[in-house]
């Protein structure tokens, strides 16, 4: 599944799409989705287990449509 497709089939079931991928906002149009993101600086776990309390904040408060990138504390 290309990007585009992997976030219009996400928007059919998910609020909120989480991807480590820093170049999404550049490569896709994310005009009028509803789909909220948050990008991580990174995919490698024992990173992002440390990133959970930011995660689970940024989720909490996130509005549809928006990107946040959480920082690498």
């Amino acid at each position: 599944m290309k990007n585009g497709e992997l976030l219009a089939a996400a928007e059919q079931q998910f609020t909120t799409f989480i991807t480590a991928d820093q170049q999404l906002r550049y490569q896709q149009n994310l005009t009028g989705r509803q789909l909220s993101i948050i990008v991580l600086p990174t995919n490698q776990v024992p990173l992002v287990t440390t990133l959970l309390p930011a995660i689970r904040e940024t989720i909490a408060t996130i509005q549809p449509g928006a990107i946040i990138e959480v920082p690498l504390a």
